[in-house]
C-alpha cells in the first residue's frame, strides 16, 4: 500500500484519482501529526509533494522524507530528486560537479571577494536569491554600482524572502491581461502589511550573493520535465519590457517549437542525477547553444495538461495526452515490486 500526504494542492489530488482509477491500494496520511511513522506502518511508500511556500512543509517535509529513505522505505520525491529543490546555490555545485551545460553561476559568502570580484566582471548580470518560483527574488543588474548596493545589503540587513513589490505588480500585470480576477491585485495590497506566513517561516536572506551571466536574445525559456524516462516540454515567453519568462503565463506547447537537444540533455542529466523527476529550464547563447538555468522537481500540475504529447527516451514523440502524476506513481511501484 502506498500512502499520499494529505493535501488538496499540488500533484497530490491526482495522485487519489489516478490510485481510484486504476485500483491501487492507497490511503491518505497527514505528514504533519506527530504520530506520522505510526501511520505509515502498513504502508511501504510516501507520496509528498511538498511546496517551499509552505511554512509547515519547510520545517518538516525534508527530514520526514530523508529520515524514511535513510531507513529503507520509500519516498516520493527521493533524497537525489529533491535535496536542492528551490535551492539555486545548491544546484549551482551540483550542475558543476556534473559538468552540465548551465548558465555559469558566481556565490560568494565573503563580503570582500564579492566586491573583487564585482571590480573584475562584466554587467549585465542576473542576481537572485537561493530560493524563489515564479521569477520571484530575481532582478537584472546592469551596474557594478548596482550590484555592489545588493552586495552591501546581503552582508548587512539582508533580504526578505517575500516581495511585496515584486508580487503586486505581478498580480496587477496578470489581471490586466485578464489571467487573474482583480481580488489578486487585492491580495497583492495587503500583502504589503501582512506577509504570507512562509516569509515569517523564511527569515531573511543573509550572508550570500548569488549572480548568474545574463544570456541575451531570449524571448522565451524552454522547461523540459522528465519522469520515468519520458519527457514533456513548454515554452514560457518573457514578460512585456522584461527578461524572465518563469510565471509570465504565456505558453506555447507545440512539438515543432522545441530543440531536441534540450531534450536529449534532460533525458541524460535526469540518469546522471539518479532522479525521480526533473523539470530543467533551459536558455539559448549567441551560438544556439542550450544551457540550464535551473532545476526543479515540483511544477504546477494544470500548467502541462495542454501538452499534445511526449517524447521517450529514444526521442521518439508519443501524440495525446498522457498522466506525469500517473507516472510517478507507476515508476515508484516498479521500484518497491
Amino acid at each position: 500500500m502506498i500512502a499520499i500526504h494529505k493535501s488538496s494542492n499540488g500533484f497530490h489530488p491526482r495522485w487519489v484519482n489516478y490510485c481510484e482509477e486504476n485500483n491501487i491500494p492507497f490511503k491518505v496520511v497527514n505528514c504533519y501529526d506527530d504520530s506520522i511513522i505510526e501511520q505509515l506502518a502498513d504502508c511501504n511508500a510516501l507520496f509528498w509533494h511538498f511546496h517551499q511556500s509552505s511554512v509547515k512543509d519547510l520545517h518538516v517535509a525534508r527530514q520526514i522524507l530523508s529520515a524514511l529513505q535513510q531507513t529503507g522505505f520509500t519516498v516520493f520525491p527521493d533524497f537525489n530528486t529533491a535535496w536542492h529543490f528551490d535551492d539555486k546555490v545548491g544546484q549551482k555545485y551540483l550542475l558543476e560537479r556534473l559538468e552540465a551545460p548551465m548558465v555559469k553561476s558566481y556565490v560568494f559568502v565573503e563580503k570582500s571577494k564579492a566586491l573583487i570580484w564585482v571590480k573584475n566582471t562584466t554587467f549585465p548580470k542576473v542576481f537572485k536569491l537561493k530560493g524563489g518560483a515564479g521569477s520571484q527574488n530575481v532582478c537584472l543588474v546592469k551596474t557594478e554600482n548596482e550590484a555592489n548596493k545588493l552586495i552591501q545589503i546581503a552582508f548587512s540587513s539582508g533580504f526578505p524572502n517575500y516581495d511585496a513589490h515584486g508580487s503586486f505588480k505581478e498580480r496587477y500585470r496578470k489581471w490586466k491581461l485578464r489571467k487573474v480576477p482583480f481580488t489578486e491585485v487585492i491580495k497583492g495590497g495587503i500583502r504589503f502589511l501582512k506577509p504570507p506566513e512562509f516569509a515569517k517561516g523564511l527569515g531573511r536572506e543573509f550572508g550570500y550573493v548569488y549572480f548568474q551571466d545574463f544570456i541575451p536574445g531570449n524571448n522565451s525559456d524552454t522547461r523540459i520535465i522528465v519522469i520515468d524516462k519520458k519527457a514533456f516540454a513548454l515554452k514560457r515567453f518573457v514578460r512585456e519590457n522584461d527578461f524572465r519568462a518563469s510565471g509570465s503565463g504565456n505558453f506555447a506547447y507545440e512539438k515543432e517549437v522545441f530543440d531536441e537537444r534540450c531534450i536529449q540533455i534532460a533525458f541524460e542529466f535526469t540518469t546522471k542525477l539518479n532522479a525521480q523527476c526533473v523539470a530543467f529550464d533551459f536558455v539559448f547563447d549567441a551560438n544556439k547553444k542550450p544551457l540550464i538555468v535551473e532545476i526543479s522537481y515540483g511544477f504546477s500540475p494544470t500548467g502541462y495538461d495542454a501538452c499534445p504529447g511526449y517524447w521517450d527516451e529514444n526521442l521518439s514523440w508519443h501524440e495525446g495526452s498522457f498522466n506525469p502524476q500517473g507516472w510517478m506513481i507507476e515508476s515508484v511501484l516498479k521500484s518497491i515490486h
